[in-house]
C-alpha cells in the first residue's frame, strides 16, 4: 500500500448504514426528550464537555479494519459524554416507541449486559454490550487513564477525542470514526501513515506506554504477527526492558496472557509471533510460574528450534507431507503444537514437589502452561501426558524404525513392529497420541544431537508403519469383549482386575484383526488349553493363545502383587525361571496378626483367578511362569487359618497335574512341598475341630497323591490278568513300579491313611474321610497294596463290625467300598487272608439285619446303601477266592449260613 492521505470516508455496508442511522436517531431522542438531564448523574463531567453536542465514535479496531478492507462484527462505540450504559438504556428506551418499532422492526434490541462499576479495579465508569443487527456492541465512554506504579488497572474519567486515542496500545488502533460526520479521524497523526508504512507504534513514548500497561507489549506483537507489520525499533527495544519484565509480573494477571496468545496462535502467522516473544525477551516474563520458585531457568535455545520446527511442517514447500498430514490434521492440532513448542524450554526441567502428599510429582511445563499462561484443560493434559509418555514414546519408535530397517538385528523380547505392542501403546497414550509424538518429535529437534533431516526420516518411517497396520485410530477401537462377557468367561464376579485384563484381550484382538466373532473369543477364554478341556477339544491356535496370556497377565499384574508383602522369603530362593538357589529354602514365619491383601474380601477374586490360571496352564505355560506361580501357593499353604491350608492344597494340586516332572526335580521343590504338606495331615481332633480336620484331609491327600504322579510318573507296562468263571476281569497285574515312587506311595498310606485313623477315635467323619481317599490311593498303589493287608484288613474289617456302626451307614458304605478296592488291588493274597474279610462283611451284615428288624418299630433307617457295597464286597470275594483251586470256599460259607441264616443274603448265588 503506497502512502496516501487519509480517506475522507468509508464505505459502510447496509447494516452498518442501519446502525448508524439508529445512533443518530438516538442521540436525537436524548436530545430532544433530556438534554442535560440525559447524563448519568453520578458521573461528574469536565466543564469543556457539559455544553458539547453529544457525538458517538466507532473507535478502534473496526477502523483498521475497514481500512484495511476487512470486515469486523465487533464495533466498539465511544460516546463523548454519556457512560456506555447510560446510553444503552436510552437507545433500548427509544426502540420500544411505536414510531422506533414501526421503522427498525420489533425485537430488535433483546437484551443489555451491564458491565458494572468497579472501583477496586479502576472501572469507575459503567459500560454495556449487545448484539444488534447480528453484529457485538461495545457501548463505552471516551476516557483518560491514569496508572498507578503497582497496577495496570487505571483510574478512568471521561476525555476528549484526542486523550482516547493517545491512551490506546498503537497509532493504527487509535483512529474514529465519527458517526456525526461521516468522517475518519486520525488524532494521533501517525495512525494511517503507519498503516502504510506497516509499522506497529505506540501513539505515546513506548517506556511509559509499556510502564503504564506492560500487557500492550504483546498486543502489540499480536498485531504485529497478525497484519504482518514491524514493530517501530523504539518500541521493540523498550519491550524486553528490565523494568517493563518487573512491571508486567506485577501488574498483569495470568488470565489476559492467555487472552492474547491465544489469539496469537490462533492466528495469521504463530511463527511471527514467536519470534518476537523470543527477540524482545519476554520468553521467561511470559512463560514462567509465577506462584512458585522454579527448579532452574529455561534452556531458551530450544525455542527457536521447537517453533522453527513447527513453522517448516505447516510450510508446503517444507513439510514432511507424511508427518504433517497425520500430526497437523486441523486447527486444534495445529494449536497444540504452537504450545509445545512454546513450553519447549522447560522440558528438560527438573521435576517440582506436589503440594499435597501423595501426589506425583508435577512437569515444570505443565505448570508453566496451567499456572503461568492459564491454558485449558484440555491443552495442559496434553502437555501433561506428552512429558509423561515422552521417553517411551520415543524409545518405541525408535526401537520400530532400527526393526524396520534392519530385521536381521532383531533381538529377543518384545517386537516393536507388531501391531499389538504399537496398538496397546497408542491407546495408553489416548487420544492425544498426535500431538504427544509431535512433542517428542519437537524435543527431539530441540536436543540437536542428531540432524533435523534425520530425525524427520524416523518419525516419518513410524508414521508410515503405523498407517500400513492402520493403527491411526485405534484409540478408539473397540474391544470385541466387555468386562462383562470376560467376567462370566472366566465365571468370576467382576472387579478392578478386569480393566488390565481386558487389555490383554484387546492387545490378542491386535494381534488378530482377522478374528470378529466374539463367542468364539469368549468360548476360548472358557476352554482350557489341553486337548481336556471342558468343551472336549481344543480351541484354534488364535483363540488357544488368548487364556495363556490371560493366566500369565494375572500371575504378573494381578495376584503377584497380592502376595508381594509376604512372597519375600519364598522368593529369596527362586530365581526369574523358576530355579533353586544353593542355599536350603528358607520358608516364612507367619505373624498371627499379619493382615494378608489376598484375604480381604475385596481381593477374594484373586484366589479365583489364580485357581483359573493354573487350569488354564499347559505344562509349557507352567515351567515359563513357575516363579510366579509357586510363591502364592506357598503363602496360602503356610497359613495358620486351616480353610485357607485348604484352598492352598487344592491349587497345589491342580498345579501338579500340569507339572512337567522334570521341572520339580530340577528346581528341589518336589520336596518342599512334600515337607508343607505332610503337617496338614496331623491337624485333628481335639486340637482341630472334626470338621475343619475333614476339609483339610480332603484336599490334602488328593494333593500328595499328585505330587506322587508329579515326581515319580507312573509305569504303563501290564501283565495279563486273570479272569473269572464268570467272566468279569479283576484288577491288572502290573509290572513292579519303581522303587522311588513305591517307597513314596507306602509312606503315604502310612502318613495319610493309617495314622490319623488311628488318631480318629470316635470321629466317624475323619475315618469316613480317610476310607474315601484310600481307594483312589489303593488304586494308585494297585498291587503294591499287598504288602499293607495285614494292617488294612483289620483297619476295615474292625470298622465295618463295630457294634455302634450302624449309627452312621455313611462311614459303613465307605468301608465296604475300601474293602472292595483292597480285594481288586491285592487279589492275589486275599485269599490267605479271606478270613479277615469275611468277618468285617459278615458281622456289618448280621447287624444290619438286626437292626432293620429293629427300623420296623422306627429306630434305624437309611442302611440301603451299605447292604449293597456288603454284597458286591461278598461277590468280589467269591471270585477272588475261587482262583484258588485248593480252598472249597462255598464249604466255608455254607458254614456260615448254617450258623446264621441270615448271612444267605450277602452270599445270594452263591450258597
Amino acid at each position: 500500500m503506497g502512502k496516501s492521505s487519509l480517506p475522507s470516508d468509508l464505505e459502510l455496508t447496509k447494516v452498518e448504514s442501519t446502525l448508524r442511522q439508529l445512533l443518530l436517531d438516538v442521540v436525537a431522542y436524548i436530545e430532544s426528550t433530556s438534554g442535560a438531564g440525559a447524563l448519568d448523574s453520578t458521573v461528574q463531567l469536565p466543564k469543556e464537555l457539559e455544553n458539547a453536542p453529544l457525538e458517538l465514535r466507532f473507535a478502534g479496531g473496526w477502523v483498521r479494519d475497514k481500512l484495511l478492507g476487512v470486515g469486523s462484527h465487533d464495533i466498539d462505540i465511544a460516546i463523548n459524554k454519556m457512560t456506555g450504559l447510560n446510553f444503552a438504556e436510552k437507545m433500548q428506551e427509544y426502540l420500544k416507541k411505536p414510531e422506533s418499532v414501526e421503522k427498525y422492526g420489533p425485537d430488535i434490541l433483546r437484551g443489555i449486559a451491564k458491565i458494572e462499576r468497579n472501583p477496586e479495579k479502576s472501572k469507575n465508569l459503567e459500560t454495556a454490550t449487545t448484539k444488534l443487527l447480528g453484529l457485538d456492541l461495545d457501548f463505552v465512554n471516551l476516557r483518560k487513564e491514569t496508572y498507578k506504579d503497582d497496577s495496570r488497572n487505571p483510574e478512568v474519567e471521561f476525555g476528549t477525542p484526542e486523550e482516547d486515542a493517545m491512551r490506546r496500545d498503537a497509532t493504527i488502533n487509535s483512529m474514529f470514526y465519527n458517526i456525526n460526520t461521516s468522517s475518519i479521524e486520525d488524532l494521533t497523526g501517525r495512525g494511517w501513515e503507519d498503516m502504510q508504512a506497516k509499522i506497529i507504534r505506540t501513539p505515546l513514548e513506548p517506556y511509559q506506554t509499556f510502564m503504564d500497561d506492560p500487557l500492550r507489549t504483546l498486543r502489540l506483537i499480536r498485531f504485529a504477527s497478525r497484519l504482518n507489520y514491524s514493530i517501530d525499533p523504539d518500541a521493540e527495544n523498550s519491550m524486553g526492558n528490565d523494568d517493563i519484565k518487573k512491571a508486567f509480573a506485577l501488574k498483569i494477571s495470568r488470565e489476559r496472557i492467555w487472552v492474547e496468545l491465544e489469539k496469537m496462535l490462533n492466528g495469521p502467522d504463530p511463527h511471527m509471533a514467536m519470534v518476537l516473544i523470543n527477540r524482545v525477551g519476554l520468553y521467561d516474563t511470559i512463560f514462567t510460574d509465577p506462584s512458585r520458585d522454579l527448579p532452574s531457568k529455561p534452556e531458551l535455545s530450544y525455542f527457536p528450534s521447537a517453533y522453527g520446527t513447527v513453522f517448516e511442517m505447516l510450510s508446503p514447500e517444507k513439510a514432511d507431507g507424511t508427518i504433517s498430514s497425520n500430526l497437523l490434521r486441523n486447527p486444534e492440532e495445529k494449536f497444540q503444537a504452537w504450545m509445545s513448542a512454546a513450553v519447549m524450554p522447560w522440558a528438560d526441567a527438573p521435576l517440582v514437589d506436589p503440594p499435597k502428599k501423595n501426589k506425583p510429582m508435577l512437569y515444570v511445563p505443565q505448570l508453566v502452561a496451567w499456572e503461568g499462561v492459564k491454558a485449558p484443560n484440555r491443552i495442559c493434559d496434553v502437555i501433561t501426558a506428552s512429558l509423561k509418555n515422552l521417553e517411551e514414546i520415543k524409545n518405541l519408535k525408535d526401537q520400530c524404525v532400527i526393526q524396520l530397517r534392519s530385521p536381521h538385528r532383531r533381538k529377543d523380547g518384545q517386537d516393536a513392529t507388531a501391531r499389538d505392542t504399537l496398538g496397546m501403546a497408542i491407546r495408553s497414550w489416548g487420544q492425544s497420541w498426535r500431538s504427544q509424538l509431535l512433542f517428542a518429535l519437537l524435543h527431539d529437534t530441540a536436543l540437536g544431537s542428531i540432524s533435523k533431516e534425520t530425525i524427520l526420516s524416523t518419525y516419518s518411517t513410524f508414521l508410515t508403519h503405523l498407517t500400513k497396520s492402520n493403527l491411526l485410530e485405534v484409540y478408539a477401537e473397540k474391544p470385541i469383549m466387555t468386562g462383562t462377557d470376560l467376567a462370566k468367561a472366566l465365571s468370576m464376579k467382576p472387579g478392578p482386575w478386569m480393566k488390565d485384563a481386558l487389555n490383554v484381550v484387546m492387545a490378542w484382538q491386535l494381534r488378530h484383526p482377522d478374528v470378529t466373532d466374539r463367542t468364539e473369543v469368549i468360548e476360548a477364554v472358557k476352554a482350557h488349553v489341553d486337548a481336556n478341556s471342558k468343551s472336549g477339544s481344543k480351541p484354534n491356535q488364535k483363540t488357544s493363545e488368548l487364556p495363556a496370556r490371560l493366566a500369565t497377565h494375572f500371575l504378573q499384574l494381578t495376584i503377584r502383587p497380592l502376595f508381594a508383602s509376604s512372597q519375600k522369603n519364598d522368593l529369596n530362593n527362586l530365581t526369574p525361571a523358576g530355579h533353586v538357589s544353593s542355599r536350603p529354602p528358607a520358608r516364612k514365619t507367619v505373624d498371627f496378626d499379619e493382615v494378608a491383601p489376598w484375604k480381604a474380601p475385596s481381593q477374594a477374586y484373586a484366589i479365583d483367578l489364580l485357581r483359573w490360571v493354573l487350569q488354564a496352564l499347559d505344562p509349557k505355560g507352567v515351567e515359563a511362569n513357575w516363579g510366579l506361580l509357586i510363591p502364592p501357593i506357598l503363602r496360602i499353604l503356610d497359613d495358620l487359618d486351616t480353610a485357607w491350608k485348604a484352598v492352598g492344597c487344592e491349587l497345589l494340586t491342580v498345579l501338579l497335574k500340569t507339572t512337567p516332572p522334570a521341572l520339580l526335580s530340577r528346581t528341589g521343590l518336589g520336596k518342599v512341598f512334600e515337607e508343607t504338606l505332610m503337617p496338614c495331615l496331623t491337624y485333628l481332633p481335639s486340637l482341630t475341630p472334626e470338621a475343619e480336620s475333614v476339609v483339610l484331609l480332603d484336599k490334602t491327600i488328593p494333593a500328595l497323591m499328585a505330587l506322587a504322579d508329579a515326581l515319580y510318573p507312573p509305569s504303563q507296562s501290564t501283565a495279563a490278568a486273570p479272569t473269572s468263571s464268570s467272566g468279569n476281569t479283576k484288577r491288572p497285574l502290573t509290572t513292579p513300579t519303581p522303587v522311588t515312587r513305591s517307597r513314596y506311595l507306602d509312606n503315604l498310606l502310612r502318613a495319610a491313611i493309617f495314622a490319623p485313623f488311628a488318631h480318629s477315635g470316635t470321629h466317624v467323619r475323619i475315618a469316613e474321610a480317610l476310607f474315601t481317599h484310600l481307594i483312589p490311593l489303593l488304586n494308585t498303589m494297585q498291587l503294591d497294596a499287598v504288602k499293607h493287608l495285614q494292617r488294612l484288613l483289620p483297619m476295615l474289617s474292625d470298622t465295618l463290625s463295630e457294634p455302634l456302626g450302624v449309627a452312621y451307614p455313611p462311614l459303613l458304605e465307605q468301608a465296604a467300598r475300601a474293602m472292595q478296592s483292597v480285594m481288586l488291588n491285592a487279589w492275589p493274597r486275599i485269599s490267605v487272608h479271606r478270613g479277615e474279610v469275611v468277618r468285617g462283611l459278615v458281622v456289618c451284615w448280621v447287624r444290619i439285619c438286626e437292626s432293620e428288624e429293629l427300623a420296623e418299630k422306627g429306630k434305624v433307617e437309611g442302611l440301603e446303601g451299605v447292604k449293597r457295597e456288603l454284597k458286591a464286597a461278598a461277590e468280589m470275594l467269591v471270585k477272588v477266592v475261587e482262583t484258588d483251586e485248593e480252598i472249597d470256599f462255598k464249604s466255608e460259607v455254607s458254614g456260615l449260613v448254617e450258623a446264621d441264616e441270615r448271612v444267605r443274603g450277602l452270599f445270594d448265588g452263591f450258597v
